[in-house]
């Protein structure tokens, strides 16, 4: 079985130029087989909120919401480097909350990281969780928190103007304590500049190849979400169409009674004789 890596195994392969491949997963099945496959990370992303519960958006995602997810993909994926996801509100009142809630994460979620939206405006709260000890992966650029302020899930730092503000909060998660940063929907050029200047690993996801490793959603990448795919998501494969037709041959052999089949069905071992007449004793005294 696979050792499980540390931070700083991610940082040696951000030197040795490996590439750190990690996927966005909610629960412990999809965590099992990521594990079987050598998936490098992890991160349970707040993302649960459309996938799993059916909402808009992240915000209404809990403390409480996440830690369980958290604790479900750690019990299938026991060997694989976890990084929970802070929901909106949990970091954002005071630098106390932020490193409260950091805390649960690690104790209660078993992660080995969290992760947190926001640059300049957030780095006393990344300060403050770093120097409790634990690991934070920054997130910057798209930050889908943030959105309704945004005007929506729009790409940043298209031109000069806004480049720079995604540059600045680059460099304000670093100085504030970030070990690993993630770019959200963020051009290539934008983005292959903040890998060029930050001795962090700095990984994407819609940034372009210029990255230190990728991260896409399992939904996106298995065809499961059929609501919206983003540009920067490829599908794989299409668990979506295999799962809807197995849907439609259970109902149509449930509908025929070809299902249960004789292969599906338990066997009566006791005696059959003493059984029937235990049976109709039995119904005779029924009394309903």
């Amino acid at each position: 079985m696979a050792k499980k890596k540390t931070i700083l195994d991610l940082q040696q392969m951000k030197a040795n130029g490996e590439q750190a491949a990690w996927m966005v997963i909610y629960d412990s099945c999809l965590a099992s087989f990521a594990e079987e496959v050598g998936m490098d990370m992890i991160l349970v992303g707040d993302s649960m909120g459309m996938i799993i519960y059916g909402y808009d958006g992240t915000v209404p995602v809990t403390m409480d919401m996440s830690i369980a997810h958290c604790q479900g993909v750690r019990r299938g994926a026991p060997n694989t480097y976890l990084i929970g996801d802070m929901p909106f509100g949990s970091y954002h009142a005071s630098c106390e909350d932020a490193v409260n809630n950091a805390v649960r994460f690690i104790k209660e979620g078993g992660v080995d990281a969290i992760k947190l939206e926001g640059g300049v405006a957030i780095a006393d709260k990344i300060r403050a969780i770093a120097n409790a000890g634990i690991v934070v992966f920054g997130h910057i650029g798209l930050t889908p928190q943030s959105s309704a302020a945004m005007g929506g899930f729009k790409v940043q730092g298209k031109n000069t103007a806004t480049a720079k503000a995604v540059i600045d909060d680059a460099v304000a998660v670093y100085k504030a304590g970030a070990r690993t940063l993630l770019l959200e929907g963020v051009p290539e050029e934008t983005a292959s500049f903040i890998h060029k200047i930050l001795p962090i690993p700095v990984y994407g996801i819609g940034a372009g190849a210029d990255c230190d490793g990728q991260v896409i959603l399992a939904a996106d990448a298995l065809g499961m979400y059929k609501n919206f795919t983003p540009k920067f998501a490829k599908k794989y494969c299409n668990l979506g169409e295999v799962a809807t037709q197995g849907m439609r041959d259970y109902i149509s052999e449930v509908k025929a009674g070809t299902f249960p089949a004789p292969e599906h069905k338990y066997k009566f071992t006791g005696d059959k004789d003493e059984f029937a007449a235990f049976l109709a004793e039995y119904e005779k005294n029924l009394d309903l």
